[in-house]
């Protein structure tokens, strides 16, 4: 029987860099942004049938409180996206409004954007996920979507290799004997990877990083008090390099795109486990289609004494203003993009997991309800709290990690000296 769940407010939420999908060719300039009767929006494409009704959605809202401004959507390819948007904006020839991952991608480009704090106050009570899009106090956008790192499991494999399907691990050692039982008695991998993009570590860090550090270690990390050389932050990077020199990931890693190569490997049943997402794409929904009952969800496992585990989850997407000229039209563009009914229609078609915590899950998915049922403690992502240099060098490194390259005293040099 279905079980209709409200999506409660999160606690903690900070940051987001959340990976979305490429979208058309580029365009690289608009030309018109000036043009009084009309916006240009950039964003990254629509990922299926469900997000282009979803735009269409939010278009419609937008055109009853403006009928008579066209709305020009630029698509963009996700892999160039901000080097075009850098560019463009750069040049003058940039957007009105443009789509920004919560965290380090909207953050580090404040200075770019226009403040919306007194315009969106009155939607601060109705949605969650709100610290991915401010920085020194002041509001750049509103989230439309939570999103978050959940840990999936596929629980044929888990009967397979002779674990217990209902009861996934729950500490490191735990997962570490279960990934020695999937490798030896299966002929799928422990985890599905694809690091061409250098995105592993990233899911990596924030997906196991609570049951890694003390609350105290979690909270001043994301308040920028972090040391990379020390014993947990260095803890983490050789437990990266560790997990692939003990086999745990796919063949060709990090020549394997993530999007969505990595994800199609745990759906196609080649892969034990996955640190996914619960919106946009490789999430639950899209999961489930492939893997049905056996689809699990599980929580970070526990690393270190003194931990509290916690699901890594904050508000994911939104747009930002880039155009002064055009801040009110910019403004109920946003506001468009948190209508309550495209929202929610999207939930629901989607498979999203929206920012309205009016709005209730009606799905009888298990790891859905799972993943809501942790919302209210969760913790926000440890990487999106990282400056963007920072989170590059990351990328290269959990590369240079995964295939033996660089050791695990240098990577962490290298990122300590990175943040000064």
């Amino acid at each position: 029987m279905k079980r209709r769940i409200a999506i409660p407010a999160m606690v903690g939420v900070a940051a987001l860099a959340l990976t979305g999908c490429g979208g058309a060719s580029p365009t690289g300039s608009t030309g018109d942004a000036g043009t009084a009767d009309k916006l240009v929006v950039w964003n990254w494409g629509d990922a299926d049938e469900a997000a282009a009704a979803y735009t269409e959605d939010v278009k419609a809202a937008f055109a009853e409180a403006h009928p008579d401004v066209e709305v020009e959507i630029v698509n963009q390819p996700f892999d160039q996206y901000y080097t075009l948007l850098g560019s463009a904006v750069e040049a003058g020839t940039g957007p009105d409004v443009a789509l920004f991952n919560g965290g380090t991608q909207l953050k580090s480009r404040a200075s770019t954007l226009v403040p919306v704090t007194d315009e969106l106050a009155d939607l601060e009570d109705k949605l969650a996920g709100w610290p991915a899009f401010q920085a020194d106090g002041e509001t750049y956008s509103a989230p439309m979507f939570l999103q978050g790192f959940p840990i999936y499991y596929n629980k044929a494999l888990f009967t397979e290799a002779g674990l217990d399907a209902d009861t996934p691990p729950t500490t490191w050692d735990e997962l570490t004997a279960a990934c020695t039982a999937i490798l030896e008695k299966t002929d799928a991998s422990c985890f599905a990877l694809g690091n061409k993009e250098g995105l592993g570590i990233e899911f990596f860090l924030s997906g196991f990083g609570s049951g890694v550090f003390t609350p105290e270690e979690y909270d001043a990390w994301i308040d920028g008090e972090r040391d990379w050389t020390s014993e947990h932050a260095t803890q983490v990077l050789q437990m990266w390099a560790d997990s692939a020199a003990d086999g745990w990931y796919n063949d060709g890693a990090n020549s394997t795109a993530m999007f969505n190569d990595s994800f199609d490997l745990f759906s196609g049943g080649s892969a034990g486990m996955v640190i996914g997402l619960m919106s946009g794409t490789a999430h639950w929904k899209q999961f489930d289609e492939f893997l049905g009952e056996d689809l699990g969800f599980m929580m970070p496992v526990t690393v270190n004494d003194g931990t509290a585990l916690a699901l890594p989850a904050e508000g994911g997407i939104g747009y930002g203003i880039l155009n002064e000229d055009k801040k009110d039209l910019g403004v109920d563009w946003i506001k468009a993009t948190v209508d309550h009914d495209a929202l929610s229609n999207y939930s629901l078609a989607g498979g999203q997991i929206t920012s309205d915590t009016t709005i209730e899950l009606d799905t009888d998915i298990a790891s859905a309800n799972d993943i809501v049922a942790e919302l209210p403690g969760s913790k926000p992502l440890l990487h999106t709290a990282l400056e963007a240099e920072t989170l590059d060098l990351l990328h290269r490194l959990g590369q240079q990690l995964l295939g033996g390259e660089v050791t695990v005293e240098d990577a962490a040099a290298q990122l300590a000296a990175s943040e000064g």
